[in-house]
């Protein structure tokens, strides 16, 4: 795992200095090792840069940027079946200098060219420099679990990890995207291909950006969507022998995930999927694996206790830290700094600190992330189910009602108007009511500024298209929960929880592995039947089954927590002075982005009623620091 930079310039304005700083800023995602290449030529000034955390071939001849014949390359993430692709290059005649997995990509594509992706198993954003063929291809993994961005205006192209490096370049230009910050609120995080500044963007997962550098032209294909995995023939098969191949893959996916030259560790939730990776490497180990849990001293919110009954059963070497109030207060300030661009989900708190518990023993650490959209595991999935059936059941009813709640203003209900968090929940009901299908209502159940609150906020944007127009290319073969985890898959997965994960161990040099996004486990699962992942309105069936084969049910039975935070408490004491600070009038007026009237407005109703509007409130707060911090 490391962290990636660069640059072709077509104005030759881009020097080794500005590399250094650009590739430099990037040391918490490889602290262990840096290397920088740049060229001249009559195009362009290049340049690449790496920083290296090692996991594989501690040695120096696992150092980046790693050349061979005409081809160079840096490289960010792990590619867990490397040796396989070595042994088959060694029969192709094929020597090797290192044990990493670097040499063997940059070797594979020698040898297969683009073709090479399709053997490759595991995380990663790749850059090569073609220096026959004058070209430099980018390739983002199938889920996009390693980060990607690239900035491309007026002959200036540069690549990174991580936004922050784009401000080390003189030729970078900061300017807001307000079509990204309009997502930004109505999801609390930014959809690919988009990012905060204009002109920069997201490399899509799964695809591959191919510049040439004699032309001063770029394309980006795909090679890869979930997609086409869900659209492909359901598979006629029984429970039991789904069970069996499903487990199977689960297996193979989590040993990949061991191969390390470091000590490995997983996070233990309590959940069913991180006790999914835990018992099944756990099994037929004689070492303890060493695992680590946050918990919370506000007893709604704590799963610390059921992670520490599944380890002591698991007997795994377990670690647990209660979280604080003190520690949110000396985490919030730095949040703009890991999330480099706006990011709005509040368990990012806990994420840091599990990965600074798992740094002082392990290099590398497995999370179980991508579970609920693979098998179903979302709330969400059967909320729209029951809209679904009650809409189908009275369309007369919806028709009436969304069209009375279009007329009146829910200020005005007297009584309801105090319950707490009532005009949210009133226009949530309405934008459901006039959804068009079970995808828009996902989309407005997922929202925290309504389309309605958008408009208040913020000027006018053109609408834009992101990855939850993707429902019009799923076929008939799918149904509506299949429909909706495939979305997930591309939405909320991997531009929420593949970012807040990233970041996260990235910023203390850990390395975080998820299995359950092993490519070939949802190429299986996706052809399904969906009544094998939601079964009577039980989640995740099939892996509560295969779970139960490792760990009694009586211990795995208990309703479904997810990873927030005691955000209502948090900020209704201690964490308070932020919001005053930050949502200060003068201060948002400054911004000049936001309509300062409608922040009031939200502040107020907060401070009043408190809870009220708390998730507009962070996603504000959060906002107002990350501005501060880097425009």
């Amino acid at each position: 795992m490391c962290g990636i930079a660069g640059f072709i310039d077509f104005t030759k304005q881009s020097n080794r200095d500005v590399l250094v700083s650009m590739t430099d800023v990037l040391s918490h995602r490889g602290p262990d090792d840096s290397g920088y290449d740049f060229y001249e030529n009559e195009c362009a000034n290049i340049g690449l840069g790496h920083r290296r955390l090692s996991i594989l071939d501690l040695s120096m001849h696992g150092h980046q940027p790693m050349a061979y014949e005409h081809l160079e390359i840096v490289y960010n993430g792990e590619v867990y079946n490397f040796k396989d692709i070595r042994e088959e290059l060694k029969i192709l005649g094929y020597t090797f200098n290192s044990d990493s997995d670097t040499e063997v990509i940059l070797k594979a594509y020698y040898q297969w060219g683009i073709a090479s992706i399709d053997k490759l198993i595991g995380m990663f954003s790749i850059v090569i420099y073609d220096r026959q063929q004058q070209k430099l291809i980018i390739i983002r993994d199938r889920a996009g679990v390693k980060p990607l961005y690239y900035y491309n205006k007026d002959g200036l192209f540069l690549f990174s990890s991580e936004l922050k490096s784009f401000h080390q370049h003189p030729g970078f230009e900061k300017i807001i995207n307000k079509e990204a910050l309009s997502l930004f609120f109505q999801y609390g995080y930014i959809l690919e291909p988009y990012s905060i500044f204009e002109k920069a963007y997201k490399l899509k997962a799964g695809h591959y950006l191919e510049l040439d550098i004699k032309k001063s032209t770029f394309i980006t294909h795909k090679y890869w969507d979930v997609i086409d995995a869900y659209n492909r023939p359901k598979l006629d098969i029984s429970f039991e022998e789904a069970k069996l191949e499903t487990e199977k893959l689960l297996k193979s996916a989590c040993e990949y995930r061991m191969v390390a030259d470091v000590p490995v560790g997983v996070f233990l939730s309590g959940g069913y999927d991180s006790s999914a990776v835990t018992a099944i490497l756990q099994k037929d180990r004689t070492e303890k694996l060493k695992t680590f849990s946050i918990g919370f001293n506000e007893s709604k919110y704590n799963e610390a206790n059921d992670a520490k009954k599944i380890a002591t059963y698991l007997g795994t070497d377990h670690t647990e830290y209660y979280c604080t109030t003190k520690d949110a207060q000396e985490i919030l300030p730095n949040l703009s700094a890991i999330w480099d661009e706006p990011f709005g989900d509040s368990s990012s708190i806990p994420t840091v600190l599990v990965s600074h518990l798992a740094k002082k023993d392990v290099a590398v650490s497995l999370s179980a992330d991508g579970g609920d959209e693979i098998f179903g595991g979302y709330g969400k999935y059967t909320q729209v189910l029951k809209y679904q059936k009650l809409i189908t059941n009275y369309p007369i009813l919806r028709k009436v009602t969304s069209k009375v709640m279009g007329i009146i203003d829910p200020d005005y209900l007297i009584g309801l108007n105090k319950t707490y968090n009532f005009k949210n929940r009133y226009e949530k009901v309405k934008s459901l009511l006039q959804a068009e299908d079970e995808i828009e209502m996902m989309s407005v159940i997922s929202q925290h500024f309504t389309s309605s609150d958008i408009s208040r906020l913020l000027e006018p944007t053109g609408i834009i298209e992101t990855a939850f127009n993707d429902k019009i290319y799923l076929n008939s073969n799918n149904d509506v929960v299949d429909k909706m985890m495939a979305i997930d898959y591309k939405t909320y997965q991997l531009d929420d929880i593949l970012v807040k994960v990233d970041r996260a161990t990235m910023s203390v040099g850990l390395e975080g592995r998820e299995p359950f996004l092993d490519h070939r486990i949802i190429e299986f699962v996706s052809r399904l039947p969906s009544s094998y992942k939601i079964r009577n309105g039980n989640k995740k069936y099939i892996l509560k089954e295969i779970v139960h084969d490792y760990i009694p049910k009586a211990l795995m039975d208990r309703p479904k927590m997810g990873f927030g935070i005691p955000i209502n408490e948090w900020f209704g004491d201690s964490l308070k002075p932020f919001i005053m600070e930050y949502l200060d009038h003068s201060k948002v007026a400054r911004v000049g982005l936001l309509n300062v009237q409608e922040v009031e407005n939200i502040k107020k109703q907060w401070l009043e009623n408190k809870g009220y509007s708390v998730s507009k409130v962070w996603l504000l707060l959060i906002f107002m620091m990350w501005y501060e911090r880097w425009m």
